[in-house]
């Protein structure tokens, strides 16, 4: 009998890509992932992977996003940026599928702004799911489904531990892409409000440290969550991270079989 291993992927902006390093040292590691829940960018790379990308393909993914391509400025009322193109960005990334039709299973992180609960999506469609799970309280217009008002999975749940406990999994891994990058250039309104949510979410993330089995903490400070300009670092340091842990991923699994397989 093998242990379900589940990943609860943080939110982080840009500093999320480091999720791709983490998920490509753990697959060339034999250690399989068996279900993933992801809040906000966590949700993202959760969703893409699921659909059955490999990650040289997912890694081109990251080299190629970029601010520009996802941005439609709308006239300021609940954000300033409409979401659809990200939107369609992400149907076309998952092939317009539905979250119970993903290789594994997955879970995606929203709130509902309107009653403060966390919704976590295992069925349908993703890019609704996903594009509700990013919407970053001020900058993106919430997505609205099935009456509710959703938007940053990041603002209930930064590292959604709980959800892929509840999903099954026998062994968590946490990867908390949260570090807050001090003295950064704050120039912008997004900038403002960027900064003010890492900063309220930065002291949740300490609990989920004790409810998972094991945390990585890809070293990221450097990076900025609002720029998509060092990608291929990102990705590089989550590699990092993962390494170093690797070998007691193991020998947690090989305990677990010890305790279980008698």
């Amino acid at each position: 009998m093998e242990p379900k291993i589940g990943l609860a992927l943080g939110s982080g902006g840009a500093k999320g890509f480091a999720h791709l390093g983490v998920i490509k040292v753990l697959k060339e590691a034999g250690i399989p992932i068996d279900m993933i829940a992801g809040s906000s960018m966590g949700a993202l790379v959760a969703a893409v992977y699921a659909t059955g990308l490999d990650t040289e393909r997912l890694y081109r993914l990251g080299k190629i996003f970029k601010r520009k391509y996802y941005l439609d400025f709308t006239v300021p009322k609940m954000g300033f940026i409409a979401g659809k193109r990200v939107k369609d960005m992400i149907r076309m990334l998952t092939y317009n599928k539905n979250i119970e039709e993903l290789e594994i299973p997955i879970a995606i992180v929203a709130t509902d702004i309107l009653t403060g609960e966390k919704v976590v999506f295992t069925k349908g469609p993703i890019a609704e799911a996903v594009r509700g799970s990013i919407a970053v309280p001020g900058i993106f217009v919430p997505e609205k489904v099935d009456g509710k008002l959703l938007v940053d999975g990041g603002v209930i749940d930064r590292i959604p531990v709980s959800v892929v406990k509840d999903m099954g999994a026998d062994i968590t891994i946490a990867v908390d892409v949260s570090p807050i990058k001090v003295n950064g250039e704050v120039t912008s309104i997004y900038d403002v409000i960027m900064q003010s949510i890492e900063i309220m979410q930065h002291e949740m993330v300490r609990n989920r440290e004790i409810a998972s089995d094991l945390m990585m903490r890809p070293a990221i400070e450097r990076f900025s969550s609002r720029a998509f300009t060092n990608i291929e670092e990102i990705i590089q340091v989550g590699e990092e991270e993962a390494v170093k842990h690797v070998d007691s991923i193991k020998e947690m699994i090989e305990k677990w079989k010890e305790n279980h397989n008698v």
